[in-house]
């Protein structure tokens, strides 16, 4: 009996191009269907109807995948896109890390909100049609299909930065997440933006690459330490290395604002009990906008337009004013 792969084989493409041609997808060009179809009439191939017809149903199943750095930090934009979808009569899978690439099918979910650069954009490019929209939450790709909701980091970490010159510090260590995703690189850059600004120096020996985890912040600041390069204030990319720094100062007697600051970003749970200074997202109306702009997608009304939210600087104990003693140093030298 001929099976899709004797008629791939036949057509010198692959398995999927046979089914994607035989269930009436869009993303094969026209002189290929036809070839696909001469051969199938040919052979006098059949199409299972049953199994056709299970994998050309539609699924009405939104995926959301994101990466495994701290799953409580994603709590708040899951609720955000579970109540858009749930209110819209759409069902919600969650996964993490490539497990995702084999359920960015038609066959298996309408479309796919993507929080993980885990997932490289090659495949996000090839996955986006007409027929299965993607939304990004951590980077830009340019695709009719393909449409971002992102976080002004540049604002809010000027914005941050800003206060803090204002408040006197002038010695700054940054400690970054992975170099590769737009978030770090964003706000690392927004960062330096201020310094230079005011003609405050910042060597890249004072920058301290993390990965986003508690225990990455708490080495870099062992490292200041023990290397005796403390600064007025150490700057992180996110909540969870701030956390770790200020453990590793409070660890070796070193107070935080008093000795050194310390600011973050997100304002992650444990952020607000902390006294943490940080930068507040609004992660569920993040999850809640991606998700409607998915469906909206989904149901043809095309939007690629990048929409960028706004985020708020929430100062906190971990800086104070030192503005009096930071002046008079700055004004004598």
């Amino acid at each position: 009996m001929t099976g899709i792969k004797d008629i791939a084989k036949a057509a010198g493409v692959s398995a999927a191009t046979v089914s994607n041609v035989l269930n009436g997808r869009k993303n094969v060009g026209e002189e290929t269907r036809r070839n696909i179809l001469r051969i199938c009439e040919e052979l006098s191939y059949v199409p299972n109807a049953a199994g056709k017809s299970l994998k050309s149903t539609e699924t009405n199943t939104i995926l959301f995948n994101f990466s495994d750095f701290d799953r409580n930090f994603y709590l708040d934009t899951i609720n955000g896109i579970s109540d858009y979808v749930n209110a819209n009569d759409f069902d919600l899978m969650i996964c993490t890390k490539k497990s995702c690439e084999k359920f960015m099918r038609s066959g298996f979910t309408s479309g796919c909100i993507i929080l993980d650069m885990g997932v490289k954009s090659r495949v996000i490019s090839e996955v986006a049609s007409e027929h299965y929209p993607i939304v990004l939450l951590d980077r830009e790709l340019e695709s009719p299909y393909i449409k971002s909701v992102l976080i002004d980091n540049d604002t809010a970490m000027q914005e941050l930065v800003q206060g803090l010159v204002d408040m006197g510090y002038r010695r700054f260590s940054f400690i970054g997440g992975p170099e590769k995703t737009a978030d770090n690189s964003e706000r690392y850059g927004a960062f330096l933006k201020v310094l230079e600004r005011y003609g405050l120096p910042f060597s890249r020996k004072y920058y301290y690459s993390g990965d986003y985890r508690q225990k990455s912040g708490y080495s870099a600041a062992r490292i200041m330490i023990l290397s005796d390069t403390l600064p007025d204030c150490i700057v992180c990319a996110n909540d969870n290395m701030a956390i770790g720094a200020i453990k590793a100062l409070r660890e070796n007697g070193i107070r935080v604002p008093e000795d050194v600051a310390v600011t973050g970003f997100d304002n992650s749970t444990l952020a607000e009990p902390m006294g943490l200074t940080t930068v507040d997202i609004p992660d569920y109306e993040r999850g809640y906008l991606a998700a409607q702009n998915l469906i909206q997608n989904i149901r043809g009304d095309q939007d690629s337009e990048t929409l960028r939210l706004g985020a708020v600087v929430k100062w906190r104990k971990t800086t104070v004013s030192r503005k009096s003693s930071s002046l008079h140093t700055l004004l004598s030298s």
